[in-house]
């Protein structure tokens, strides 16, 4: 009994501590039921939003953190004379609202030998730049600068307003990527995976479905489906590639050789698919081995060595090549070219036949009825005239012959120098 009596005592409130609080009926708040009907496809996408909203918060709120960091060795150049390391950040005035990628002196070496030289290049918004050469000209070095793969050894790189050494989640979603070989899974089918790389991206299923359909119908694989990448062509697996590149419309899209190995048809198909996406707003780099994609392009960078040798808009290319637009002249009969010397607008004339004249004018919708009189005024007849335009193969093979020139001739000069030094 006095244990009892002893516990009670130890249980009553004292003054001290406060009357315990009943609540009241207005604070009482019951949580409806759940509906019963309520469709669950639509719970699932509201779950998934959900999801998705947190994980971004999350991932935004680790980004304002500051992070640790290490500082890195500093870097041994003394193999390289007149090397510098880049800066990591390019400076803002080099960075422009309306320019997506920007290049400034960059150049890069791989043991010793430089790959890439004195690089300048600015791809505004909403247009395709083409970077056509030869293999082993360093296009997709370039490339792999522009993604953060590697680092330029001397000269400053900008994309998307950042250099891409400190890219973060944000900047990466806003760039489609189509490397030059196959780096998707073999064992899943061909739609299966263009759906892992868009849930990569964050994407719902109702948008992701959509855009599978739509991406794969682009490239022509929506028969192919359901088979197993591995088991897709060479030709199906880059166009498998550059589905992936487009699935998330990508701000900047990047397509290393999207048409190697596509047939003709196919790769006109594509090209409308890029013109669309540029139409839209995006911008493109695309490199090539075909030079005669350079007039599918807002602008042509001709890379060869390491060196871009001509950077331009097609037609600009053409008259850079021949110095003018082109006539291609055929007379009745014996004529010499030469009384063309000195007319007005005609820069040079070259006799490649009897009857064959090649000239070279400021402007050929203006030139040629000049050019025409000029040969009637002299006696000669006109059995056909007209503008030609020289194929990107022709082009690229004169910039080339002529790059190669100018470069030898900077050899023989230096050796010159070298010598009258020495002397």
């Amino acid at each position: 009994h006095a244990q009892l009596q002893a516990r009670d005592s130890r249980d009553a409130p004292t003054a001290a501590d406060p009357p315990p609080i009943e609540p009241t009926s207005e604070q009482v708040r019951v949580a409806p039921e759940p509906d019963a009907d309520a469709d669950a496809a639509a719970r699932d996408e509201a779950l998934g939003d959900a999801l998705s909203a947190h994980v971004a918060a999350v991932a935004e709120a680790a980004q304002d953190q500051p992070p640790t960091r290490i500082a890195p060795p500093t870097p041994d150049i003394s193999a390289h004379p007149g090397a510098t390391v880049a800066s990591s950040r390019p400076t803002s005035s080099a960075i422009d609202a309306d320019v997506v990628v920007a290049m400034h002196g960059v150049s890069h070496r791989f043991d010793g030998r430089e790959v890439l030289s004195s690089l300048d290049l600015t791809v505004p918004r909403g247009t395709i730049l083409g970077i056509i050469g030869p293999s082993g000209a360093g296009k997709t070095t370039t490339i792999r600068m522009l993604t953060g793969a590697i680092r330029p050894t001397a000269g400053q790189v900008s994309v998307l307003g950042r250099s891409p050494n400190e890219f973060r989640r944000r900047e990466r979603e806003r760039i489609g990527y189509m490397p030059q070989s196959f780096t998707l899974y073999e064992d899943l089918t061909a739609g299966e995976n263009i759906d892992f790389v868009a849930s990569l991206f964050g994407m719902l299923w109702r948008r992701r479905r959509r855009r599978v359909r739509e991406v794969l119908k682009v490239v022509d694989l929506w028969d192919a489906r359901g088979r197993q990448a591995g088991k897709l062509s060479g030709g199906m697996q880059r166009r498998l590639e550059l589905a992936c590149a487009l699935v998330h419309e990508p701000e900047l899209i990047i397509l290393d050789e999207p048409t190697a190995g596509i047939d003709p048809l196919l790769r006109g198909t594509i090209w409308e698919e890029l013109h669309a996406l540029r139409d839209a707003g995006r911008t493109l780099l695309v490199t090539t081995q075909h030079v005669s994609e350079a007039d599918e392009c807002d602008a042509v960078a001709m890379i060869v060595g390491g060196r871009i040798i001509a950077l331009a808009p097609p037609d600009e290319l053409r008259r850079t090549a021949t110095n003018g637009d082109l006539l291609e002249i055929e007379t009745a009969a014996l004529f010499d070219g030469s009384v063309l010397a000195g007319t007005p607008g005609v820069r040079e004339v070259t006799q490649d036949g009897p009857r064959h004249l090649r000239v070279v004018v400021d402007d050929a919708g203006t030139s040629l009825p000049v050019v025409v009189e000029r040969i009637k005024a002299a006696g000669g007849g006109v059995e056909s005239a007209r503008e030609q335009r020289l194929s990107f193969d022709e082009i690229f093979a004169i910039l080339v012959a002529r790059h190669d020139r100018e470069r030898a001739a900077e050899a023989g000069d230096k050796a010159g120098d070298g010598s009258a030094e020495a002397a």
